[in-house]
């Protein structure tokens, strides 16, 4: 293991460096930083030349150029030296103190999006898999390739139009129409029948039902004028934290399970007391008591789970832990929601922004400035997530297919198991083999920036850092980013060679 590793680090850093010399030299001869200079007219021209090929090594050809480079990011390996070097920009700045602004910007933007893709994607994978050819496979496979033949551009501009101006416009008189009411119940309706199934009785009763309650519930959010001053209330999260604890122990372990249904429930009981007791350290929270309470909240669900587990500790653990951080974020949400009246005021009626990561100006605790930061990346992460959305969904599908016409699965079923544990326990791990490498190639290019998206909603991220540089010619910038997206995503790819060893038992590595 120590030599597979050692070796896969020499090989990637003799990648990484035979890489970055053909980016430098191709970026150094086909862009003029001095193009801004040449054309204008200030009296000075020649001295601001003269200056800024002092400052980028402009005399010194690219190859040799490059040499200076590498010399700037060997100090980078230095441990506590504060001596890494990445050049300067154009305009005088440190490509060091400039890269990390612009990576945590794309971490805030990607993150949700890769991880909602990854979550709805596989489930809706494996759903369509069970449901071979149905009306419901037959739907996500169009949807899916849809969406995924959709340029960047226009899912972004679509987005900006139809739901930031629309749902900004709406909450200007925030009440439902009757029309409206009628399509949303159908819709609603129509997607739960199908999610479902079932024979045609079973199929009218769901649709029905799902689709008034629906109806319902926007008639009563229309009429209470939910959507100004929005919140769960108690009611509302003691009954999602109870579905959450039976969902959970359901999926995991079923319901003869007691053990699993025993630790669901003290989690859930235990995120319910919070709800109550929690509030007034919730008005002076940071983001560091966030997540310290986070943390805390996935060992109490870790040791729920491990006390009272059983023979079967790994499984109940799991239980106890998405158990408690599901119902976590429940609480968390209904809180960040009590700040939504604060975001209306701060930005005029118009919380959805379509520009920018943040509101210019807007100061307030971490409720306000979390709700904020999420009105403002809504749009790029539903744009990112529904191009990604259809790989994941083909890739997963295909992969429960292949897995579930394999001989073993036969077997467990043969043996008379439960149809869940056949899917969950031993067709579900085996599926997401292929989906190692499409996870890391895909936060690899990520953190890469999204470079139309980021663009269309004038974010500050790697993308943007990356297309700024190319324009003005800036080779500094460029490979800094380029340094590290090639870090990233030889890091990703060996963890996922590494992952493969857990995921799959056939595969050691030697």
């Amino acid at each position: 293991m120590v030599s597979f590793i050692l070796r896969r680090i020499l090989v990637s850093i003799l990648i990484l460096i035979a890489a970055s010399f053909l980016m430098y030299v191709m970026v150094g001869y086909s862009a003029d930083p001095l193009q801004d200079l040449t054309s204008s007219n200030s009296p000075n021209k020649q001295q601001l030349i003269n200056a800024r090929v002092s400052l980028l090594d402009l005399d010194v050809p690219p190859p040799l150029r490059w040499v200076l480079w590498l010399g700037g990011v060997a100090k980078c390996a230095i441990p506590f030296a504060n001596a890494c070097d990445l050049g300067s920009t154009v305009s005088k700045a440190q490509v060091v103190d400039i890269l990390p602004n612009a990576l945590a910007a794309t971490v805030q933007l990607v993150t949700f999006a890769l991880v909602l893709a990854i979550l709805l994607g596989v489930t809706i994978g494996i759903i369509t898999a069970l449901r071979q050819y149905s009306g419901l496979d037959n739907t996500v496979t169009f949807v899916s390739f849809f969406l995924y033949s959709l340029p960047a551009f226009l899912v972004a501009v679509l987005l900006k139009e139809f739901v930031a101006i629309g749902f900004n416009d709406f909450l200007r008189d925030p009440v439902i129409g009757s029309v409206a009411l009628v399509v949303i119940g159908l819709v609603i309706g129509a997607i739960w029948q199908s999610l479902l199934g079932g024979d045609g009785r079973r199929r009218l009763v769901v649709f029905l039902v799902s689709g008034l309650a629906t109806s319902g519930v926007l008639l009563l959010m229309s009429a209470t004028g939910w959507f100004m001053h929005p919140g769960l209330g108690a009611i509302p999260i003691i009954v999602l934290v109870a579905a959450i604890a039976l969902g959970s122990a359901t999926l995991l372990a079923g319901l003869r399970n007691r053990r699993a249904l025993i630790t669901a429930g003290i989690n859930a009981a235990i995120a319910i007391v919070a709800y109550f007791t929690l509030q007034p350290l919730f008005d002076i929270s940071s983001a560091g008591t966030l997540f310290i309470l986070a943390l805390a909240t996935a060992a109490v669900g870790l040791v729920s789970g491990f006390l009272a587990g059983g023979y079967d500790r790994g499984q109940n653990m799991r239980v106890g832990l998405i158990t408690a951080l599901l119902s976590g974020a429940v609480v968390l949400l209904d809180r960040f929601m009590q700040s939504w009246g604060d975001l209306l005021t701060a930005t005029n009626g118009r919380p959805i922004a379509t520009v920018g990561s943040k509101t210019p100006g807007l100061s307030g605790d971490v409720w306000l400035g979390g709700l904020d930061a999420f009105a403002h990346l809504t749009l790029p992460t539903i744009a990112l997530l529904l191009i990604s959305f259809a790989g994941y969904t083909r890739y997963s599908r295909a992969g429960m297919l292949e897995v579930l016409s394999l001989d073993y699965i036969r077997t467990a079923r043969a043996k008379g198991l439960p149809e869940r544990t056949v899917i969950v326990r031993h067709a579900f791990r085996n599926m997401l083999i292929p989906l190692t490498t499409l996870v890391a190639f895909d936060v690899g290019a990520l953190l890469g920036g999204a470079i139309i998206t980021e663009k269309v909603f004038a974010i500050p991220g790697m993308g943007s850092l990356f297309n700024a540089g190319l324009q003005r010619g800036d080779l500094n910038p460029v490979m800094g980013y380029f340094l590290i997206v090639a870090a990233m995503a030889i890091t990703f790819n060996f963890l996922a060679d590494m992952a493969y060893a857990g995921l799959d038992p056939r595969v050691r590595i030697r």
